[in-house]
């Protein structure tokens, strides 16, 4: 990374304490247990604390361990070999060193790849702006096995998130199958995240404090740990203990607003390490570019009105994309600019 640089530098109140606190509470479920259990302990872990870890999870622990270290190999590269790679404005897939989040650079390198290839999603932010483009994954010289062990372990990945979905729809009284039509051409997308050691664990994050915008997100990371979780309770900052060969699984934005905020999309970030480099393989769900998200008619009744207005997916996920890139000077768009409040529903 270089020399520190101040756009890394936290606000003085998201600043991360050096004392950690464990989540001790975040539930590690078990998928091979009976549905009924599943279902139940799936919805209260997502009322409760919008994580939980799942074992049992059927995706190969060879087919995992083969990108993970493909993954390692292509960031210990030379920069300029990255680079070649490189993500853009354009084309938000690839190589990037300086993503920001909430406008603070985050300490971190990342690799974009969308499992869909290509995927399809809005030119650009503009509400009548109705062109579309194609995203397609760039893929490096070295290491050459990346592509293979990508793809195969993006097959496992995208079955375990439709059982996890089907399981959420159960959990909230609808059909197993109640929200897989929205994901016919679904624009999920993998990230390989590398966060080197840092000299300033006291004041940069590896990524700063957010919600997930899509419905889900499934992440692989190593045994160095970092991810912390708001903690519903209390507000307290309780990272998650890393479980060997699990997955951490939390409710993106779409599920909130889906469920009409029975289960709720949690802050979380990451501490970076001034000993240790981390490696994390988040996987993010994501629906078609064309959904209108809203809360599910079935879960609305007179006492339980609609919280939110309808917005369109893939204007939310371009104007998304673009923050990452630039400064934009106000809090980026978030599912809160659609809540229907007192006032605005007469």
């Amino acid at each position: 990374m270089g020399e520190v640089d101040e756009a890394f530098i936290q606000a003085v109140e998201h600043r991360p304490k050096l004392t950690i606190t464990e989540a001790e509470g975040i539930p590690l479920i078990n998928l091979s247990i009976s549905i009924e259990t599943l279902v139940e302990e799936i919805g209260d872990a997502c009322k409760n604390w919008g994580f939980f870890q799942v074992i049992n999870h059927g995706v190969p622990f060879e087919t995992r361990e083969k990108l993970e270290l493909a993954s390692r190999k292509f960031f210990a590269q030379a920069t300029e070999e990255k680079l070649k790679v490189r993500r853009d404005e354009v084309n938000p897939l690839g190589y990037y060193d300086t993503e920001l989040t909430k406008n603070v650079r985050d300490w971190k390198e990342v690799f974009d790849l969308a499992v869909k290839n290509p995927t399809v999603i809005p030119t650009s932010p503009e509400a009548g702006d109705n062109e579309l483009k194609e995203l397609v994954n760039r893929w490096p010289e070295y290491p050459s096995e990346l592509r293979v062990a990508y793809e195969e372990y993006a097959k496992e990945m995208e079955k375990l998130a439709y059982k996890l979905l089907e399981l959420i729809s159960l959990s909230l009284g609808l059909p197993a199958n109640r929200l897989s039509g929205f994901f016919n051409n679904h624009t999920s997308f993998f990230r390989l995240n590398h966060y080197p050691s840092c000299p300033i664990p006291n004041l940069a994050l590896g990524v700063g404090r957010h919600k997930d915008g899509g419905a889900l997100t499934i992440l692989a990371q190593d045994d160095v740990g970092g991810l912390q979780v708001k903690r519903k309770t209390d507000g307290e900052w309780v990272q998650v203990r890393p479980t060997p060969h699990a997955y951490i699984v939390n409710v993106g934005d779409i599920i909130q607003v889906w469920s009409n905020d029975r289960y709720e999309s949690v802050e979380h970030r990451v501490m970076v390490n001034s000993e240790k480099e981390r490696f994390s393989m988040p996987f993010f769900l994501n629906p078609d570019h064309n959904v209108m998200v809203e809360p599910l008619e079935e879960l609305i009744t007179e006492q339980n009105p609609a919280k939110y207005r309808a917005y369109n997916w893939g204007k939310f996920f371009a104007t998304r994309k673009r923050s990452n890139f630039k400064k934009l000077g106000v809090e980026n768009i978030q599912i809160s600019h659609f809540k229907i409040t007192e006032e605005s529903s007469y």
